[in-house]
This record gives structure tokens, sequence and C-alpha cells, in this order.
């Protein structure tokens, strides 16, 4: 299995002109998104009792399933008087990203981000990169939800979790079922595909119902983003969003493109372990287009790299209580 190549798809022949591609930085909202707000202290007595199914299923305040959300009204967040309308995804869309794990003066200088961070020097993050794909329409062959969403990290896997992260990897949302994908790089004794959640379908078209309108995140990058973000639990693990509050095209050439708000960046609290060291991360997104995926480039990989029935996926504490404990094998 070949790596999908990052730097071939900033060469995309369809991709905007390099000149013009930070008035389309989007944001990729990924599976991985509602992952994070589940990387909270788990209580280890009473997730031993559950079923490796249920201990699998991570609340994501309305974004990936209804988890802790029924009835619906309970993760949605009304628009005040004064606040701006909701941006949409367009029903598929393809982007690169460049993703800062930030262990320095977040606190100073909180997201959203610039490209690089403005406040930050390189002496307080590490700059990696990925791309993510995703589909609205499509339909797993066992019809169990709908939707598909890869992100895929090159070199540096999503940094939530308490463990090393110098590795590729990608999560993969196929309707309602979430995988894990690791490559040749991945560290001994791991296994190349785990399944992640049998409830982690990829984000609506309108999932930014369920974030909160933030006015002042929304004063960052000269007032030119609008920002959505909540703090979850005792933790206050952020979770948060930034769209371009003006519409623009995918392609500024052609008179006739839709116009929409694209998404500027993804920020959220990363594990502040060590490794993998990530108070904050932010995934800034380039290139972002209204472009339909190739499933056999994207999540076609789920079937060339799983058995037919994947592992349990070890990657937070609590999710493998008869195996050995987060940080060793995962």
């Amino acid at each position: 299995m070949s790596r999908i190549s990052v730097s071939a798809m900033s060469q995309h022949p369809t991709a905007p002109p390099a000149g013009r591609t930070a008035v389309w930085i989007a944001i990729a909202l990924s599976l991985t998104a509602g992952m994070a707000m589940a990387s909270g202290p788990r209580v280890e007595a009473a997730k031993a009792k559950q079923t490796p199914a249920e201990r699998h299923i991570y609340y994501t305040g309305g974004v990936h399933n209804d988890q802790g959300c029924v009835p619906a009204s309970r993760c949605v967040y009304p628009r005040k008087p004064g606040e701006p309308s909701d941006p949409l995804y367009p029903k598929w869309w393809t982007s690169g990203w460049t993703m800062y794990r930030v262990f320095a003066n977040y606190d100073q200088y909180p997201p959203p981000y610039t490209s690089p961070p403005a406040g930050l020097t390189p002496a307080d993050y590490q700059v990696s990169y990925g791309a993510t794909y995703y589909d609205s329409t499509y339909v797993p062959a066992d019809k169990d939800g709908e939707g598909a969403m890869m992100e895929y990290y090159e070199k540096q896997c999503l940094p939530i979790f308490p463990s090393t992260n110098n590795f590729t990897c990608a999560f993969v949302s196929l309707g309602n079922k979430a995988y894990f994908l690791r490559y040749a790089d991945r560290p001994p004794g791991t296994p190349q595909c785990c399944k992640f959640s049998p409830k982690n379908h990829p984000p609506r078209l309108d999932f930014i119902k369920h974030l909160p309108y933030d006015a002042q995140r929304s004063t960052h990058l000269n007032g030119a983003v609008q920002a959505y973000a909540r703090e979850v639990g005792p933790q206050k693990i952020l979770f948060g969003y930034a769209f371009w509050r003006e519409p623009t095209s995918d392609y500024p050439m052609d008179a006739n493109a839709p116009r929409y708000r694209h998404p500027q960046s993804f920020f959220f609290s990363g594990s502040p372990t060590d490794p993998p060291n990530a108070p904050i991360v932010s995934q800034n997104y380039t290139s972002f287009r209204a472009e339909r995926p190739d499933p056999a480039e994207t999540w076609g990989q789920v079937a060339q790299m799983c058995p037919v029935e994947p592992e349990w996926c070890c990657l937070f504490d609590g999710d493998c209580p008869d195996k050995e404990p987060a940080g060793q094998k995962k």
C-alpha cells in the first residue's frame, strides 16, 4: 500500500493558484475532532464493566454521534441576536493542511492561529502536514450510516493519545464505523488497522450547530473569521473551529464558481503528556475545495488494510482494560 502523497496533493491541477491559497485556507472537521473531546480521564471501574463496543463510543457533543445528546436539542446551540449565520460544509470536499503542535506560550496566544501562528516562535511548536477527504453522500456496503471521511497524518500522527506519535496514520469513518490505520513506519507490535468506534460518523454539513459562537476568538486574524468553540469537562478540553467570514469561491478566475464560507482551522486540546506534549493543536487548512475524493485513493484503504473483523483500538486509557496500559502497546 503506497501512502497518500501530501506534497503531490498540494500540486493538484485543480487546486487554487498558489498566490491566492490563503483565501481558501480551510479546516477539515475530522472524525478525530470528536476524539479530542474524549481524551479526558476515564472512570476505570465503570469502563471495565462495559462491552468493548460500549467502551469505544465517545462523547463528541453531537458532531459524530448522539452519545449524551438525547434529545438532540441538548447538543445544539441556537444563535443569539447579532451572531452570524452558520456556515455549511460542501457535500464533498478535499483539502491539505498544516498541523501545529503547540507546546509553549499557548496560554498567551490561544487559537485560532494564522499560518504560521502569530505571536509564537518556531521554538513554541512543531509543524507537520496532512490531508482530509470528505463525501457526505457515501453509503457503506453494510448500510450502517452514511458519509465517508479520511484524515491522513504524514509522519506525525494525531497527538491526542498518551503515547508517541512520530509515525504516519489515518482515521477513516465509513458510515457509523470508524477505523485507525497505521503504515510502514508504525511502532513495533502495533496493528496496521484497528476498529476505533462503532459510532463515529463523519460530521454532517451543518455540524457547526453543535458549537457555540465564540465572539472573543472571532476577533483573531483581524476579525476575518467566525470562530466556534467550547471547553469540555473540568480539564477544559478545547474543541473549536474557525471559518472565514467572507464567502469566496474555490476558483476566483471563474465568475460562475459558487461562493461559500471556507473553513480556516480546526483547533483542539491534544494530550499534555510527554510524549506527545500537545497541549494545543491546530490544523490550518490549505487548498480547501469542493472536489469529490476518489475512494480508491482514500477510504478504500480500509478494505485493503483491515481484516474482516479488526481488533479494537487501544488508544485511550480504559479502551482495553485486559491489555497493557495506555502508552505501551496500542
